[in-house]
This record gives structure tokens, sequence and C-alpha cells, in this order.
């Protein structure tokens, strides 16, 4: 590499933007901001100028510059409507299970459909849209750490029966489906209009999904976990948590592009196949995020990080996680995934307020 250029593989949606290349004079992969500068006739390979200061090298754990978030604004297609994330908004979750970590966001029976389950589902809903919820996040298949998986018809029969119970209590509410089975994710679609589908798998638990999702034509949360809820907890192990985790959001990123999917959200999976050190870690550069170019989701709320590190049980965690929801909004988090709704709205009012006092002159 000489006067700071390189020649390296063309990424053509990595270009000017994120990208990993290996890189001749290092002797593994460096994560860059690349700027095309001498594209080749072949369209193969093109030089690119690296950027003054990488990111990060992918082998290093305590080389990793000090930056200010640059913060795109984005917005998304839900429903055809454009939903704009200039400013945060709080996705509330609400889960058609018995068995969720929280116990306090349980809408399910041990013997389920009941009218009182439903009575549940259609209050927690409207909660979620009183407090000042902008989506809603409904999930039927617990993944907990440890959990075992539900089958397809018993996800599917709990998310019909929720789904329903939702949409005539609020027929325009901006629905997202917690799942990572394709069939259960065109179901939700199909016949119940949600909008938005989150995927914990990042595809990697049904090879069909990312097929699926081009050919709906929905958002997708694309969310990094390190094996499966069993068992992901077991021995997590990274070499950089946050260049490790940015990599595989990337590679995932363009397949789903490559399968005609246009609004991508990352989500970098606190507490999917992480120790408490990872955890930490990832969210002291959760800005080197915006590098990919997408949306970002974070989803902490009353979380292991919080109740281990503190004491405690998720019933105790809210304060701990409205600490970690502010640092999250200051290094430019897009969408907090919430149980509690109303407290975590009045993060983002006090943030806003707090980086745009303008907004209050009388």
């Amino acid at each position: 590499m000489r006067n700071n250029f390189a020649v390296l593989p063309f990424t053509p949606n990595f270009a000017n933007g994120f990208a990993l290349y290996n890189v001749t004079a290092s002797p593994t992969p460096v994560a860059c901001k690349v700027r095309v500068v001498r594209p080749s006739h072949s369209g193969i390979r093109t030089a690119v100028r690296l950027s003054a200061t990488l990111i990060f090298p992918l082998f290093s754990k305590t080389d990793i510059p000090r930056k200010e978030a640059t913060v795109m604004e984005y917005t998304i297609n839900v429903g055809g409507r454009l939903l704009s994330l200039a400013r945060p908004v709080v996705m509330g979750i609400l889960n058609i299970t018995p068995d969720s970590f929280f116990s306090g966001s349980r809408m399910l029976s041990e013997t389920p459909f009941s009218e009182s389950d439903a009575e549940c589902i259609r209050l927690r809903a409207r909660q979620i849209l009183d407090e000042g919820g902008t989506l809603i996040d409904v999930g039927a298949c617990s993944t907990r750490p440890g959990s075992d998986e539900v089958s397809a018809d018993e996800e599917m029969h709990r998310l019909a029966f929720g789904l329903e119970v939702i949409r005539r209590e609020a027929p325009d509410a901006i629905l997202s489906v917690d799942t990572f089975r394709a069939d259960v994710a065109r179901m939700c679609v199909r016949d119940f209009g949600v909008q938005i589908i989150n995927d914990i798998a990042g595809g990697e638990m049904d090879r069909a999904m990312f097929h699926t999702i081009g050919r709906l034509g929905v958002p997708y949360i694309l969310m990094h976990m390190q094996g499966k809820p069993r068992d992901m907890q077991a021995a997590p192990h990274y070499d950089n948590v946050t260049a490790d985790v940015m990599a595989y959001l990337a590679r995932r990123a363009q397949m789903l592009r490559d399968n005609g999917v246009n609004d991508i959200i990352a989500d970098p999976g606190f507490g999917f196949g992480k120790t408490l050190e990872h955890n930490y870690e990832m969210l002291q550069h959760l800005e080197c995020f915006h590098e990919l170019g997408m949306p970002l989701l974070v989803g902490v709320s009353r979380k292991s990080m919080i109740y281990r590190m503190l004491g405690g049980t998720p019933a105790e965690a809210l304060n701990g996680t409205t600490a970690i929801h502010v640092i999250s909004l200051l290094k430019g988090a897009h969408i907090l995934r919430v149980h509690d709704v109303r407290e975590a709205v009045e993060a983002v009012r006090i943030v806003d307020a707090c980086q745009h006092p303008e907004s209050l002159r009388v």
C-alpha cells in the first residue's frame, strides 16, 4: 500500500461507505471508510483511498480510535407510508408468550387463547401507543438464553390470535413481528398487514428468510447473534466484538440487498451470544455502527447486562435500562426496543432537548 492507496476487491454497495477489505500490507482484514477514486474498466477491482483514520483493525481490542458519531437521517417504507427516523422512535415490546424472560411482558397465560389473554394483549397494545410508542414489536416465541424453540405451528397460532386482537384495537399501528421463520413472516405480512420483520437470527435459522423478505418488500431488522438461544451464552468468543459484529452485519446486509431488500435496520444484538464485557465494549463503541449506513436499533431493555452488573432481577432493571438508553441516544441510536415505553419516550425527549435546545423556545 503506497500513498495511502490500495487496489482492493470492489463491492458496489459499500463504495463510498463502509467496507471490509484484505489489504496486502496488513495480516488481517481492515474495516475502513472508502472513497472510490479510480474505478477499473472491468468493474471487478478498483482503487480506493483509505480514510485518514481507520475505524479500527479487526485484530485490535485496544486501538479503536475515539470518534464522534456521524448520524444519518433515514426514512423507511412501512406499508406504503414513509416513517422518518430523523428523531429517534420507541418500539414497544408485546410478547404473546407465557415464558419470556421479563414476566411483566408476558401476555399469554399457560392456558392460551382465553378472553383474559385477548384483553391483556389489547390493553398492552393501547398502552404502547398511548405512552408514545411508534412501533409495536410482537413476538410469540421466547428467545431468552437457554430457551427451546416452540414449533412453527404454535408460533403461527399465537401470532394469528394476537395480531387479530391488535389490528381490531389499532388498525393503523405500525407492527413488527419478531420471528426467525420465513413462513411465519409471510403469514404475518400477508394476513395481518405487518409492516416490519425483526429476525434475531439474521437469516441464519431459515435460509428462505432473505428471499422471502425481498419478495414481501418490507423493512427487515438484521440482528447479530452468536449461536442459538439455547446455547448462545455457553462460551461466546470474539477477537474484537465490535469489529466482528460489524463485519457480520455488513456481510448479511449485502446478501439482503442482493435479494432486493431496501430497508435494513441494524441491531448489534446486545445479550445474544455476548458476555457482560462484550456488551459494554459494544456500547462503548456504538457510534462505529453508523459506518454501516443503516438505521441503528438498540435492544437492552431489562437485560442481564444491566441486572447482573448492578445486582437484582429484570423487574429491578428499569433505572439501568434508562441509563443505557440515554447513552445509546447520545451515540445516535434511531430506535429503542423497550418494555417501558413512557420512560423511553421521556429519555428521547430529554436527549432531543439537549441536542436541539432551540426547539424549546416559546
